[in-house]
């Protein structure tokens, strides 16, 4: 082994307040366009944190998985509608630590899994750890756990847990050990499992939950989660009766919850909705609230900021153009139509989830049909996102919007939504569309870059929006539902505020009052900065959760 890596690694002192040693572990990290090795929102927000955590000099590090073939790449049939391709990667930036350790998997007791270290100098994040068991030595199967971000094959996902539970929490030995351990989301739920084996007390584990989403909180048979070495050695039978929730299951959520010192939700909603959902499990731990954000130093435009900072409307205007422009060159090269800057432009960006509604607008296709021809208030509408490759419903969706769009001239649904295309779209848009059905969007994270980059946000109340909005000053929010009515009806009334919104306020205010469209876009820049950047969410969690 390498002797420069066989420490733990930092090129830097830590800050006093931040000297805890803490091991940070997620499945997803977006930290850069060319390190595409995510799928959405966790991956942006842990990326972000990583950032953070170099900036103020954490004494941290991050475990990952290197995917082969990264999450996938968005691309087009012939018909323009969606078509996933998967193409190996390389990242030349990364560098072999020289640190492998051995994992058991089903009956192979030799599975090698190898790091890779990604040094903060590359993209200024703390330093972070990447494993692969695309290794010499490793038969076939073994070697293409680590292909796919969420991969489709159960088995295979339930293995890829256990690298990097299990294979990230023997690294970090190596390294020399951690006195915190950090799981964003359940998926390094077997990392507990072991440290837990070996010593390391509750008081030194925590753990982050992310969703409302039942498909977000997996659950799965405990017996064979046993037979494939999920619990880093074959359980008894009482042992394992013990772990069982639900009849007979194993639910991540739940075992990362018990075996926490603390967890915490993403927003003050989100804390409330987790720990309503898991109260009448025993031996839970307390969810508290850090609600997410993003790092303003790779998101906000540094014009836009200066512009801010100096209250320079002028300023603000000529780069917002510019911006707008930059995201209209994308738009022509993908389509082929020609989008103006002096137009209102709203943008409708994140992962396509069925909650997420994507197609709101097109509820109410006659009043759809008005606004996409009003010519006293013209709009242009870009829709970009990527549905889970073996999501067909949310493909359908997407593919229902290319199809709506094809033939209108201010109409757009773009391919390749990685972080340029987002940083684009946020810095492009004059409106950000947000439209979860509420209390399914635990955070929801690119709200809040769009605002620092002048994007009014016009959302449901949900999320981190109740901690931000002033309804008219800031942003636009539709009026709450109650959240138990069934979903058509909701996505029926939702429709009816929506476009109230859009019709009576939006737009009026963005044409006939700019000077108080510039006052709500800074206003929401005050209340975006430093409230919901990652600066202030990493040192909370040192502070409430580490």
């Amino acid at each position: 082994m390498d002797t420069q890596y066989n420490k733990w690694y930092h090129p830097y002192e830590s800050a006093k307040e931040y000297n805890k040693r803490v091991a940070y572990f997620s499945m997803e990290f977006g930290i850069h366009q060319s390190f595409n090795i995510y799928s959405g929102g966790l991956g942006f927000l842990a990326g972000s944190h990583m950032r953070s955590g170099y900036e103020l000099k954490q004494n941290m590090i991050g475990i990952g998985m290197l995917w082969k073939y990264g999450y996938y790449d968005q691309a087009r049939n012939e018909d323009q509608t969606l078509k996933a391709e998967f193409n190996e990667k390389h990242f030349d930036f990364l560098e072999d630590t020289g640190v492998e350790v051995e994992i058991k998997l089903h009956d192979n007791p030799h599975v090698k899994v190898r790091a890779f270290v990604l040094k903060p100098e590359v993209f200024g994040t703390v330093p972070m750890y990447f494993l692969t068991t695309d290794v010499e030595g490793n038969d076939h199967l073994s070697r293409t756990i680590t292909n796919h971000l969420y991969d489709q094959n159960q088995v295979t996902r339930v293995s890829q847990s256990i690298v990097l539970g299990i294979g990230g929490a023997k690294v970090v030995e190596a390294l020399g050990g951690a006195e915190t351990y950090h799981l964003n989301e359940g998926h390094a739920l077997p990392a507990f499992y072991y440290l837990r084996d070996r010593g390391v007390t509750k008081d030194q584990m925590v753990f982050t939950t992310h969703t409302p989403e039942k498909a977000g909180n997996e659950e799965r048979d405990a017996r064979h989660l046993n037979r494939c070495g999920f619990f880093g050695r074959t359980l008894s039978n009482e042992e394992l009766e013990k772990e069982m929730v639900n009849g007979g299951m194993i639910n991540y959520t739940v075992s990362a919850l018990r075996m926490s010192k603390k967890a915490n939700g993403v927003s003050k909603l989100h804390a409330k909705v987790a720990n309503d959902m898991w109260k009448d499990y025993y031996g839970v731990s307390q969810i508290i609230p850090i609600t997410n954000a993003q790092n303003q130093k790779f998101w906000q435009d540094e014009s836009v900021k200066q512009a801010w900072i100096h209250k320079d409307k002028k300023g603000y205007k000529w780069r917002k153009t510019e911006l707008k422009n930059e995201l209209f060159q994308e738009v022509y090269n993908q389509t082929g139509k020609s989008f103006n800057p002096n137009v209102l432009t709203i943008v409708w960006a994140r992962r396509f989830a069925a909650y997420k509604r994507a197609d709101l607008l097109l509820h109410d296709f006659d009043r759809f049909k008005r606004l996409i021809s009003n010519q006293q208030y013209p709009v242009q509408i870009i829709w970009a996102g990527k549905p889970y490759p073996f999501d067909y419903g949310a493909i359908d969706v997407f593919n229902h919007l290319v199809y709506n769009s094809k033939a209108e001239p201010n109409l757009a649904v773009l391919i390749g939504y990685e972080i340029d295309l987002s940083k684009k779209l946020k810095c492009g848009s004059d409106v950000w569309l947000n439209t979860p059905r509420i209390t399914r969007e635990a955070s929801g994270t690119s709200g809040m870059t769009a605002a620092m980059n002048g994007s009014v946000n016009v959302s449901t109340n949900d999320g981190w929006i109740p901690e931000f909005q002033k309804d008219g000053e800031n942003c636009f929010v539709l009026p709450e539902l109650d959240h138990n009515m069934p979903t058509w009806d909701q996505d029926k009334l939702d429709t009816e505020h929506l476009y109230n919104i859009l019709e009576n306020k939006v737009l009026p205010t963005y044409y006939d009052n700019p000077d108080k469209w510039q006052n709500i876009v800074f206003n929401a820049m005050d209340g975006v900065i430093p409230e919901f950047t990652t600066a202030r969410m990493a040192d909370e969690y040192y502070k409430k959760l580490f």
